[in-house]
């Protein structure tokens, strides 16, 4: 997400209703059904499915709502107090991830990612990865159970990333921004390219360790001198929201453009994904002749003529929709869905068009339940004071 969506907000909406001829690469459409499964939330940003119907939504204002039955329920975890104060009408701190440890059935732990205040030098804030378990009754997070994992010192209060995912490997995956602003504009390369920073990387760690984390056997710079040892990819802007693919584990990751386009990557062990070298697949600094060499490019790209924020979703691995069968669903921050689908070793994109649902919500996340249905977060508006948010889930 970025700094510049206030401003530019209505008129991109305006943008994309008069800009969906020439969309995608000659894909058909698919019209699905838009499910409402629960209103009334703040600002949802991530989702989790911890069994038995229910499903954990965080909130950017720093709560996890409890639904069952399509209602919220109750409040499983409140960090609010923990949190920098972010601003109601627009901010990109907050609470903004949520995910299950793969041992959760038994051992109940959960983690989070958030916004915390920081003393540092030039430091905004910092984001903080922490673990949870759940409490005896099983219905409410145990606060004195907290662990902090990681803080990443953040220098502005942007592209923050803060999605996190256990890959099938049994590892936390976090996808972190390049520390905000515009352009990267820090050092003479960029926070996407440096390797002694975390910022602008995907990050892969062990978290079953008694203290915080381990760096896991194979990660692809563990030995290398002057280099983050948990980085697992890099040359990320904002790898706002990620996914594993349940069928094969490909890593797919929506990564938020910078002036002109939105990308799709499919993350892989030590690759280089060219910010700030490049935005998509064009040069961005220089802006001409980049040497893209060694770069690995995005999967799908598209420009600002239909959209504003990529928003990474999964592949679809559920019953109910045939026709999206090993298809990879996303959407723009903005409002437009879309699919993915491989022909011959070529992801091609085309258009999801929603019955039963209000057009001009801002999506604002993913998820997947156990059984592969895909669901997703809408905000009315830009910011974290909004209390009109919604739970969807994709039907026939």
């Amino acid at each position: 997400m970025k700094n510049k969506w206030l401003l530019a907000a209505s008129l991109l909406v305006f943008t994309f209703c008069n800009a969906q001829q020439g969309s995608g690469d000659n894909m058909p459409d698919i019209s699905i059904k838009a499910e409402l499964v629960s209103s009334g939330l703040q600002a949802p940003t991530d989702m989790v499915f911890p069994g038995s119907g229910t499903i954990w939504v965080t909130e950017q204002t720093g709560k996890v709502k409890i639904i069952k039955g399509g209602k919220v329920s109750g409040i499983l975890l409140d960090v609010s107090d923990k949190m920098v104060n972010i601003n109601n009408s627009y901010d990109e701190r907050g609470l903004l991830g949520i995910t299950l440890h793969p041992g959760f059935a038994t051992n109940k732990k959960f983690y989070v990612f958030y916004s915390a205040p920081s003393n540092g030098a030039g430091s905004n804030h910092k984001g903080v990865l922490a673990e949870y378990k759940l409490n005896s009754g099983g219905d409410k997070a145990d606060e004195s159970s907290a662990r902090i994992i990681l803080t990443v010192e953040e220098p502005e209060s942007n592209h923050n990333g803060g999605c996190i995912k256990f890959g099938p490997d049994g590892y936390l995956y976090v996808g972190l921004g390049d520390g905000g602003g515009a352009g990267d504009k820090h050092g003479p390369i960029g926070n996407g390219q440096k390797m002694d920073t975390w910022l602008g990387k995907m990050l892969r760690i062990d978290v079953n360790d008694a203290k915080t984390y381990k760096i896991p056997a194979g990660n692809p710079f563990a030995n290398t001198a002057g280099t983050k040892p948990e980085i697992w990819a890099y040359g990320l802007r904002n790898p706002y929201r990620f996914s594993f693919n349940k069928a094969n584990g490909q890593l797919f990751a929506g990564d938020v453009g910078q002036n002109q386009w939105e990308e799709v990557d499919i993350i892989e062990k030590a690759a280089n994904y060219g910010w700030r070298l490049t935005e998509g697949t064009h040069c961005y600094d220089p802006s001409t002749g980049c040497n893209t060499k060694g770069l690995t490019m995005p999967i799908t790209e598209y420009s600002h003529r239909e959209g504003a924020s990529v928003i990474g979703g999964y592949v679809y691995n559920g019953a109910a929709i045939s026709g999206l069968k090993g298809r990879y669903v996303f959407a723009d921050w903005t409002g437009p869905f879309f699919y993915l689908q491989n022909t011959n070793g070529v992801w091609k994109r085309g258009k999801i068009t929603l019955q039963n649902y209000t057009t001009g919500l801002k999506i604002t996340g993913f998820g997947e339940d156990t059984s592969g249905e895909v669901y997703w977060l809408t905000n009315p508006g830009t910011g974290p004071g909004d209390t009109g948010g919604a739970l969807y889930k994709m039907g026939q």
